[in-house]
């Protein structure tokens, strides 16, 4: 606190001035107007267009990323590149005329003109023969027919968070698999009074599976096993402990080339068509004026 004197009183009598009284340029601060968030990301322009916040904000639901801020910098660089396509059907005069899909869903105007665009202005050649057929000989374990397996499971359940009921549950698989190590003729009788599983209806007849029809630890026990095999110990997985008998099994078969050449000839010529369309992206990008983003440096493809 700052203190005065008046000189009518001979300097007895104090007088007293808040800090604020001594200051002509103080100013109390206005609480009335909360301060205005600053924004996500900085501003964001392709040729003098600037891309809204809000229209950054709407479009990162569309980009799942580990976090917000990635997705949000997805999004950014997606609307910037539709603007630079946009931009560039605008000069182009792209004739745009909305196709609609089997849904009967329609294109906007926006994304006909995009797609013309790059119909006009990416060429992407057919997948030959030979290549197909280079890439079918270097991938051969891609085109094989899945296994399939015929098999029945006595399930003892318990939950693999009681420690205490996980190891109950095994010493009675390890006994009910004792039990048919000797008699594999009572298997379906133990299914229908033993198993935990709405398959023990059918003796613990589970019909037929193929690849991700059970979890893991399931699968790779019955890829071990032999037609008519019953599991001597039993196989733990999340639900509990199992004792499984395979019925039959029919190993996957390699697919002729024929078989597959078309499915190849697609996947090359995606492929082929993503990497040509993210070169064109790059070539506008470069002869381009892009404030707040860097569409050359960005990590991953520009194409999604």
């Amino acid at each position: 606190m700052v203190t005065l004197f008046d000189k009518a009183s001979n300097g007895a009598a104090p007088l007293r001035a808040s800090v604020k009284d001594s200051y002509s340029t103080y100013q109390e601060p206005d609480t009335r107007i909360p301060p205005k968030a600053r924004p996500v990301l900085g501003a964001i322009s392709v040729n003098g267009v600037a891309i809204a916040e809000s229209e950054i904000l709407a479009e990162a639901q569309n980009h799942p990323a580990e976090n917000p801020g990635a997705a949000l910098l997805a999004a950014a660089r997606a609307l910037a590149v539709r603007e630079l396509l946009l931009q560039r059907a605008r000069e182009r005069r792209v004739a745009v005329s909305p196709e609609t899909d089997p849904e009967g869903r329609s294109e906007t105007d926006e994304d006909a003109a995009i797609r013309r665009l790059i119909e006009e202005e990416v060429s992407v050649p057919s997948a030959t023969a030979e290549e197909c057929l280079r890439f079918y000989e270097n991938n051969r374990a891609k085109f094989r027919s899945e296994p399939i397996f015929e098999a029945s499971h006595i399930l003892i359940a318990a939950d693999p968070a009681d420690e205490q009921a996980r190891a109950a549950a095994r010493g009675d698989a390890e006994r009910l698999a004792a039990v048919l190590a000797e008699h594999p003729v009572e298997f379906e009788t133990m299914a229908r009074t033993h198993s935990a599983c709405p398959s023990a209806a059918q003796g613990g007849n589970l019909g037929q599976l193929t690849r991700g029809s059970t979890v893991a630890e399931f699968e790779r026990a019955m890829a071990r096993m032999t037609e008519g095999e019953i599991t001597t110990r039993p196989v733990e997985s999340r639900f509990g402990y199992h004792i499984i008998r395979l019925e039959r099994r029919i190993d996957g078969e390699q697919l002729p080339f024929d078989f597959v050449q078309q499915r190849i000839a697609g996947w090359l010529e995606a492929s082929t068509w993503s990497k040509a369309v993210s070169q064109y992206i790059a070539i506008l990008a470069a002869d381009a004026t892009i404030t707040g983003i860097d569409l050359l440096g960005a990590d991953g493809p520009l194409v999604q």
